[in-house]
């Protein structure tokens, strides 16, 4: 070249690296650095929000455990679960179960007060299978023959008015209780009537004695951890 620009000499000048390269750089870091802040802060807001449930997802079993109530059991015995003796002890008398008396300490006289033949000693039969004791079994006596309307009487002392006349009662449905004067507790009159039909289903009334002399169950608190 020549002029005022001409080369002389064997030295070059050198030519400086462009400043858009730093810059890039720069603005690479920069933005990194910025994601990563960007990050942290979101997973702090999460523990944030999340954190209170965690807590209470801890706490739950042993609020749980302080609170927790269940039922008392009911009181056991012979005549609580079933009215029916075992084979071969029907003439041995059960305990008593909270006040009311087994069904083997209760004697029933079966007396008939309807037209129908033979109906006092089925029905009596049925109640011995059941543990109960049979007395008197028959035809009912002027006073009540063709007089009683439901499906029976039960008559028994006043001592059996809440004792032995409920427990004869659970046997059938739609029966009338009345007392009289008689003495013993424990010696009851089923008279049949004209509109009986059956002794209740074993079944059901196992149940009815059970939820007669069974009292109900008492709720308690209690801790398990």
């Amino acid at each position: 070249m020549g002029g005022q620009y001409r080369i002389t000499g064997d030295k070059y000048p050198r030519l400086r690296r462009p400043r858009r390269r730093r810059r890039l750089v720069l603005a690479v870091v920069a933005s990194t650095a910025a994601l990563g802040l960007v990050g942290w802060g979101t997973l702090q807001l999460i523990d944030v929000f999340t954190g209170d449930e965690d807590q209470a997802a801890a706490a739950g079993p042993k609020a749980d455990c302080a609170t927790r109530v269940s039922p008392s059991p009911k009181a056991s015995g012979s005549a609580g679960k079933s009215g029916k003796a075992d084979k071969g002890k029907a003439d041995k008398p059960g305990p008593s179960v909270n006040g009311f008396p087994a069904p083997g300490k209760i004697t029933v006289n079966v007396l008939n007060a309807t037209p129908r033949a033979g109906l006092a000693k089925d029905t009596a039969d049925e109640l011995k299978k059941r543990g109960f004791r049979i007395g008197n079994v028959g035809n009912a006596t002027k006073e009540y023959d063709k007089k009683v309307k439901g499906a029976a009487l039960l008559l028994g002392s006043k001592a059996a008015e809440d004792a032995a006349l409920p427990v004869l009662n659970t046997q059938l449905t739609g029966a009338r209780l009345k007392t009289d004067g008689r003495t013993k507790a424990t010696e009851v009159d089923l008279i049949i009537g004209t509109g009986f039909k059956a002794l209740s289903k074993q079944k059901d009334a196992d149940k009815a004695l059970a939820d007669l002399t069974s009292p109900e169950p008492t709720p308690t608190t209690t801790r398990t951890c």
